[in-house]
């Protein structure tokens, strides 16, 4: 007599615990289902050609064969969509209670909104040419992803091109249109003390420095909701002109301070509503000169001699590994994680294993994963990486 009431206790904990699994694994399945189907809300906004439904149906069928879509529905927030699915579980040991089946939902809604987005491009000469047209067009699909044209959203995008420094407009940070140093003085171009000959690495090196190493370097470009003008600044990018090194930590700091609403740039959500996003793309060596890298010279000072850190006198700011603007630019990306910020790095070219090993630490992956670095071995294969770092763009906004 015992018996049934026993295996009733005993099919509770076991049947509860599968039926657990079964609602994790259908949720997984419908959170795919709902980041795939907000993919195509640029193209089906209002739901009407299909687009979207086909989306989840599909990723849903693909993750759980034996889920049931019960409703493609808009989402609470602006460019969201909300998946539905159902699915049923078999009992083990319940049966005997009469209790043969449950039927488990889960619901996600995902969307391309609340987002706020720099671009931190590497426009050093080793760019030029192909790599930053696809950079351009890669990231030109991107604006079209997160604003679609004739569609509100809550979306901002800023642009951060940098070489050896960076070029901020007027009327930003209180100094004229033009470079600045690691420290935010104003730069200038060479320091005229470098002409002494006690400055010269090593002390018989020829000075050959060129003018304009600011003015080839595209503006700064703060946070807009204004598509064609976001996209008029990527487009000026060609990675030409007079060059002045690759300083990846100038990039990051810049990218950190258009993303915050504190000055300089003050264009941030302070609400703690919108999700940032910093996009790194280089070629992933830091590069001052003095590094041996392909672009390295027989002779200094050069034209790196009016990079960020040289400009404010700093004449021990190498690159070498462990040297300070790698040190500076770890140091960037903890400041803007600690602001809030999700770091994407795309390595274009080939770099030796401590570049890569810096850039994977300088990516804000899930613990265990480089699931936000990626790989660029050829300028084609740029375009596909920002379509990946575009699906985990999609933002999840209810269980």
């Amino acid at each position: 007599m015992a018996l049934p009431a026993l295996l009733a206790l005993a099919g509770l904990g076991i049947d509860s615990s599968n039926l657990y699994m079964a609602h994790s694994r259908l949720q997984g399945a419908v959170d795919a289902a709902a980041l795939a189907a907000s993919l195509q809300l640029p193209y089906d906004p209002d739901m009407s050609r299909g687009l979207v439904e086909q989306a989840a149906q599909e990723y849903l069928t693909e993750n759980h064969p034996g889920a049931q879509l019960v409703s493609v529905a808009p989402g609470t927030a602006v460019r969201s969509v909300q998946i539905t699915a159902r699915a049923k579980v078999d009992m083990m040991l319940l049966p005997v209670i009469g209790i043969g089946s449950e039927t488990i939902e889960a619901k996600a809604m995902a969307g391309f909104n609340n987002l706020e987005i720099v671009f931190v491009i590497d426009n050093s000469g080793s760019m030029a040419g192909a790599p930053i047209n696809e950079t351009n067009e890669a990231a030109a699909q991107l604006v079209d992803l997160v604003m679609p044209d004739g569609l509100a959203a809550s979306v901002q995008i800023g642009l951060v091109p940098f070489r050896g420094k960076v070029r901020i407009p007027a009327n930003v940070d209180g100094k004229p249109a033009g470079c600045r140093n690691a420290d935010g003085s104003y730069n200038d171009g060479l320091n005229s003390e470098y002409y002494d000959r006690k400055y010269r690495y090593p002390y018989y090196s020829r000075l050959q420095v060129t003018s304009g190493t600011c003015d080839s370097i595209p503006f700064t470009h703060a946070l807009t909701r204004d598509k064609q003008e976001i996209l008029s600044a990527i487009y000026e990018q060609d990675g030409r002109g007079d060059w002045s090194g690759t300083v990846i930590s100038e990039g990051l700091k810049w990218g950190t301070n258009v993303l915050t609403p504190e000055a300089p740039f003050t264009e941030g959500d302070a609400s703690g509503d919108m999700r940032k996003i910093l996009i790194l793309l280089t070629d992933g060596d830091t590069e001052d000169g003095m590094c041996g890298g392909s672009h390295a010279v027989s002779y200094t000072p050069n034209n790196y001699w009016t990079n960020a850190y040289y400009g404010m006198l700093d004449m021990d700011a190498h690159c070498e590994n462990q040297g300070r603007l790698n040190e500076d630019m770890l140091k960037e990306a903890v400041k803007a994680k600690a602001a809030g910020i999700e770091i994407f790095c795309i390595r274009y070219g080939v770099s030796d294993y401590e570049d890569v090993r810096l850039l994977k630490e300088v990516a804000s992956s899930t613990p265990g994963t480089d699931d936000h670095y990626f790989d660029a071995p050829s300028p084609y294969d740029i375009g596909d990486i920002f379509k990946k770092i575009g699906r985990q763009l999609g933002w999840r906004l209810l269980q």
